[in-house]
């Protein structure tokens, strides 16, 4: 790709965004070679358990981020979607993810399910600690036939929107019936010998039928739906946003997982009904004992119900801490800039802050701190490599330069 800089009224050939066709044959020709050395690795069978098995940093959490990088290799260039992620999710705790459209925080949690999209996505770096409790998985090199056990059964996810995560051809009730059959394998022993164990193969009894659909009503029941034997005959578009994500909902706690992911599970709702889902997501988290990682723009609903914050910009993480650390101080310009853009009830403005400039593109990101060039407190030192991670304390750190220099420190 070319560097230097045209004139507007150039020809589209000169343009420094153009790709000639070669360029990008080139391209793709070199990321068809790459991704097709993660696929042979990604389809492998008998994988020995030894080689995706691991141990825990930290006991106390479920799970472990460390130095993740999630690519995307496209025709014009790899994409850097998460670009170095360390963080962790602790038992029984609500980390919020916060940042701007684009910043990686949905491509992290579908790095943790295994559910990027490949070929062209794929995990190049870095590991997922996941406490399973018998043992601990590396889920950045766990097989596909291994997660199909951890999926919807051990972390469960509520997707993005509940307008067209729901299958529109089949009933809520065979939709969330489905889930159980698959991961409560404990619920029809028999069938399952019978079948040899494989899950494909399995036929409930009607005894078996009966439970599941038992199971079914009482998620309906415990996400606040009043009529669940009517909802669990109903189809998708009969019920509203509000309903749908309930069942959603319902759908991720089925199986009793330790962790939670909730990926904007209020977008498209109204307040009244947002509130809802939140304090049923809270109260959901403590009686099933499972950790939470929501996803969201919302920083009032972090504020609300999160323990931990992490930002992201970027594909990388310029802050985190505990909730009252970050909003009471928040470091980074970033993060600064995010909560100076919120409106406030007992301030009167005439026009709402907003983060000058645009994030960078993603491909060919530069060595220095992505934030740089719309940062308003911008140093000398900015101009270096990307900025290392700074502790401020035990559980609050930022990665900006302005915390290494004495003089800042000093006022």
């Amino acid at each position: 790709m070319k560097d230097e800089k045209i004139d507007v009224n150039e020809t589209k050939a000169t343009d420094s965004n153009y790709l000639s066709a070669r360029e990008s044959h080139k391209i793709s020709r070199e990321n068809r070679r790459i991704t097709d050395q993660f696929e042979k690795q990604n389809k492998r069978k008998n994988v020995p358990e030894s080689e995706y098995t691991t141990k825990m940093k930290n006991p106390a959490n479920v799970v472990e981020f460390d130095n993740l990088h999630t690519y995307f290799y496209t025709d014009v260039g790899v994409v850097k979607a998460v670009d170095g992620v360390t963080f962790d999710v602790p038992f029984g705790k609500t980390v919020g993810i916060v940042g701007e459209s684009g910043c990686g925080k949905s491509v992290t949690s579908l790095s943790l399910m295994k559910l990027v999209q490949r070929p062209q996505g794929q995990i190049v770096e870095g590991e997922i600690r996941f406490d399973a409790g018998d043992k601990v998985y590396d889920i950045a090199k766990t097989p596909i036939e291994e997660m199909y056990n951890i999926r919807g059964n051990m972390i469960s996810m509520i997707f993005q929107e509940p307008m067209t995560s729901l299958n529109p051809v089949f009933k809520i009730g065979t939709q969330i019936d489905e889930v159980i059959t698959l991961h409560s394998l404990d619920l029809f022993h028999e069938e399952m010998k019978a079948a040899e164990k494989s899950v494909s193969n399995v036929k409930p009894s009607k005894e078996s039928k009966l439970m599941i659909k038992a199971r079914t009503l009482e998620m309906l029941d415990l996400v606040g739906i009043a009529d669940s034997e009517k909802v669990y005959r109903m189809y998708p578009h009969e019920l509203s946003g509000g309903m749908r994500q309930r069942v959603m909902i319902a759908m991720a706690i089925a199986c009793n997982p330790k962790l939670i992911i909730a990926d904007e599970p209020t977008t498209a709702l109204d307040v009244t009904i947002q509130a809802q889902i939140l304090e049923i997501l809270m109260e959901l988290k403590d009686k099933i004992n499972s950790s939470i990682m929501l996803i969201t723009h919302d920083l009032g609903v972090i504020a609300g119900m999160a323990d931990y914050v992490v930002v992201m910009y970027a594909g990388r993480v310029v802050e985190k801490g505990t909730v009252f650390e970050v909003f009471k101080d928040p470091a980074h310009p970033y993060t600064i800039g995010l909560m100076a853009a919120r409106p406030g009830i007992n301030k009167e403005v005439e026009r709402l802050y907003s983060i000058p400039g645009k994030v960078p593109n993603p491909i060919d990101m530069p060595n220095y701190c992505y934030f740089r060039d719309r940062c308003e407190k911008r140093i000398a030192a900015c101009d270096g490599e990307y900025p290392m991670e700074i502790k401020l304390s035990p559980t609050h750190s930022v990665a900006c330069y302005l915390y290494t220099e004495e003089e800042y420190r000093n006022d």
